[in-house]
C-alpha cells in the first residue's frame, strides 16, 4: 500500500465519529456509511480536511486514490530537486535516507564548514540535531496545536465555547482545553485532545 494510500486519517459524521485508520480504509467506510449528516475526513498528521472522490465502484476510487498518490509524491519530488539546467542526478544515499539538496550560504558559511571534521555535510547534520535537541519539543507542541486548531475550526466552530477552547489550546493550557470542551460531544473532544498531543521525534 502507498504512503499516501496508508495515511492516517479520521473521518466524521455530523459530530461523531464514523472510521479512523488508513486513508483508504477511512474512504471506503464512508462510501459505505448510510448517514444523512455531513462527513468530514481529515488527515491526522495535519488536521486538514481530505477531498475525497467517492464516485463509482470500490475499484475505481482505489484507482483515484492511487493516482492522486502518485502525483501528490511526484509534486513533492519536483520541490526537492536542485534548482538545474540539467536532469536529475542521484545524489545523496536514497537507500539510507539521505537525500541531496540545495542548500545556499555565503562564502564565510562555506569556509566554517569547510573546515568542520567530516566536512560540510557532517557539520550541518551536527547542527541540526543539536538544534532538534536545544528546541526541547516546542516546534512539535506548536505543529500539534495548530493541528488540532485546524480540526476544530472546521468541525466545532459552532460549538459553545470554541473561542475560548482556542485560546486555551494555543496558551498551551491542557487543563483549560479540556475543560472548555467539557460539554462538546466526546468524539469531538477525544480527537481534539489527541491531535493536540505533540508526537515525540523519530532519532
Amino acid at each position: 500500500m502507498s504512503d499516501y494510500l496508508s495515511r492516517p486519517c479520521t473521518a466524521f459524521a455530523g459530530l461523531r465519529q464514523l472510521a479512523s485508520g488508513p486513508l483508504i480504509d477511512v474512504a471506503l467506510a464512508i462510501k459505505a456509511a448510510e448517514t444523512d449528516d455531513t462527513v468530514l475526513a481529515f488527515d491526522d498528521a495535519s488536521g486538514e480536511v481530505v477531498d475525497l472522490d467517492l464516485r463509482g465502484t470500490t475499484a475505481e476510487i482505489v484507482t483515484r486514490l492511487t493516482e492522486h498518490g502518485e502525483l501528490e509524491a511526484l509534486a513533492a519530488r519536483h520541490r526537492n530537486r536542485p534548482a538545474s539546467d540539467g536532469p536529475a542526478r542521484g545524489r545523496g544515499r536514497p537507500r539510507l535516507g539521505v537525500v541531496a539538496r540545495e542548500v545556499t550560504l555565503l562564502p564565510r558559511h562555506w569556509e566554517w564548514l569547510a573546515s568542520q571534521p567530516g566536512g560540510a555535510s557532517q557539520a550541518l547534520r551536527r547542527l541540526v540535531d543539536e538544534a532538534r535537541r536545544a528546541d526541547g519539543g516546542q516546534s512539535r507542541a506548536k505543529a500539534a496545536r495548530e493541528r488540532a486548531y485546524r480540526f476544530l475550526s472546521a468541525l466545532a466552530g459552532d460549538l459553545p465555547g470554541f473561542e475560548e477552547a482556542t485560546r486555551a489550546l494555543f496558551a498551551a493550557d491542557a487543563g483549560a482545553f479540556a475543560d472548555r470542551m467539557a460539554d462538546w460531544p466526546p468524539d469531538v473532544r477525544h480527537h481534539a485532545m489527541r491531535l493536540a498531543t505533540a508526537v515525540p521525534a523519530k532519532d
